[in-house]
């Protein structure tokens, strides 16, 4: 047996001294930062390093794509998300829009002092300003103070609390919307008095039906003073479309919002002994105060 192991040794080459080196593994030397002890441990080859790099990748790269849909899914971010169905009920409301705003501009013949509408500006503005929320407060002020009837000054105090009331809800409204005119104008000083700064809905309108039902139901009118009181709530509303300030349904919306005013005001209508109270806490003739 030791005789046939040392001619299977002679008969291969390999086996030699001088080929011996060239069976054994190739062993790599250490960087200058890498300590020659066994510190490291056994190291894997460099091409083992790259495929499990590789698979590394290969295997996140579905994952990341699937937690992005998952993202996507979840309400992230659907910047390149693009609507393509789109119901019939955004095309109808984006349709209104777009003939609204079309014909408002149409519409604003008076915004510029060389529009077609120039000779009639001044008329307009003036027309406007007669539904204003100053002019009304400041009247009814001063005719509260000068009547001294019981129902006149009813009558006084309730528009009074409409009138406010008209006031702070327009306002409120367009602050909550913030639209912008067709015309996108600056408000003037008497806008900011009143807090009429944006579009939505017309102030103006809202205040002349307001102001025309109250008439119309507390006072004895002759037919052709309720058919002037009509014509001038209607006007009123056009004069804001011709001034650009206003669209058309901003100023329907106004009309459908100063119904509802009067409506509240005449359900929660004070009294002539609560109006008497308030009159004379005003004038300061209220008794605790004398």
């Amino acid at each position: 047996m030791p005789g046939s192991q040392a001619r299977s040794r002679a008969r291969d080459p390999l086996n030699r001294p001088e080929f011996l080196s060239l069976n054994q593994p190739s062993r790599r030397e250490p960087a200058p930062g890498e300590g020659r002890g066994g510190g490291g441990g056994p190291r894997r080859p460099a091409f083992r390093q790259q495929q499990s790099q590789q698979e590394d990748a290969g295997g996140r790269g579905p994952r990341e794509s699937s937690e992005r849909g998952d993202a996507a899914a979840d309400g992230g971010p659907k910047e390149d998300c693009i609507q393509l169905n789109p119901t019939f009920r955004g095309i109808a409301i984006s349709s209104l829009l777009a003939i609204d705003i079309s014909l408002s501009k149409r519409l604003g013949m008076c915004v510029g002092a060389r529009g077609p509408g120039a000779p009639l500006r001044s008329m307009v503005t003036l027309l406007a300003l007669t539904g204003h929320a100053l002019p009304w407060i400041c009247g009814t002020l001063i005719c509260i103070w000068s009547s001294s009837t019981l129902a006149g000054q009813e009558v006084l105090v309730n528009l009074l609390l409409a009138l406010i009331l008209d006031l702070l809800t327009v306002a409120g409204m367009q602050k909550l919307v913030k639209r912008k005119g067709p015309w996108d104008l600056p408000p003037g000083f008497l806008d900011y008095v009143a807090m009429d700064m944006y579009s939505f809905p017309a102030a103006h309108a809202s205040r002349a039906v307001m102001v025309s039902k109250f008439l119309l139901n507390h006072l004895v009118l002759a037919v052709p003073l309720r058919i002037l009181l009509y014509l001038w709530t209607l006007l009123v509303g056009v004069s804001r479309v011709l001034l650009g300030k206003h669209h058309l349904s901003d100023v329907g919306c106004g009309f459908a919002l100063g119904f509802l005013h009067f409506s509240l005001v005449e359900s929660v209508w004070l009294d002539s002994a609560t109006c008497q109270t308030l009159v004379s806490i005003g004038t300061l003739r209220w008794s605790p105060l004398v």
